[in-house]
């Protein structure tokens, strides 16, 4: 059964480009950006490993770890690597895993049949402390993944898991948020004194203080 949002992401023990993984203790309590890829030396996912490495400090201001993951063995990881900081300019400054036996993909879904019953697609996950899956993604192999909206996403997780807001389309840090249906105006009120523009019951706007 494919994993669900809520569910405990599964634990491994894997070989990366930084040595043995043991998951849930390497992510401790830190969230963490699971991505696949189809296979190594091919060019979507080359320009994809740069953009995350160039990422890596808006993902430590996050207490985020990223870590991605092909089917290929360590030593194509390896040789990758300089085929990566050549072309984007940023070398590899997190892990890789080597699922050469498709351990992590099969326990994660990540290997589509319909697709190509050999090579992963593109998956992301979203991983928080506790480690429950907080978001999943399937891209087709032809479309890279646009990392920044999976850093707005994040955003949006780790502001709505402390205060009583959801962020409406397009959102992004700064802009104004939902108060959640569940408060009553009073309950409001305590929590937001700052006010809202109430434009049905239901849909209450309001800019948190920074």
């Amino acid at each position: 059964m494919a994993l669900q949002l809520g569910d405990t992401a599964p634990d491994f023990s894997q070989e990366s480009t930084e040595g043995t993984i043991n998951f849930h203790e390497w992510l401790g309590d830190s969230w963490a950006i699971l991505f696949s890829h189809p296979k190594d030396f091919t060019p979507v996912c080359t320009t994809e490993l740069g953009e995350v490495a160039r990422l890596k400090p808006e993902f430590d201001k996050r207490n985020t770890k990223a870590i991605g993951l092909s089917v290929d063995p360590l030593e194509d990881h390896h040789a990758w690597k300089g085929d990566i900081e050549e072309t984007q300019g940023c070398g590899l400054n997190f892990p890789l895993l080597a699922d050469a036996d498709r351990s992590i993909s099969e326990k994660y879904g990540m290997i589509h049949p319909n697709a190509n019953n050999t090579l992963t697609v593109r998956s992301v996950f979203i991983i928080d402390p506790q480690k429950k899956v907080r978001l999943t993604l399937t891209y087709p192999a032809s479309a890279g993944r646009n990392f920044q909206e999976i850093l707005r996403v994040l955003d949006s997780l780790q502001l709505t898991d402390n205060q009583k807001v959801a962020t409406p389309v397009n959102w992004r840090q700064g802009d104004d948020v939902i108060i959640v249906p569940s408060l009553s105006n009073e309950e409001a009120a305590k929590l937001f004194p700052q006010g809202w523009d109430e434009k049905k019951p239901y849909l209450r706007m309001t800019k948190l203080d920074k």
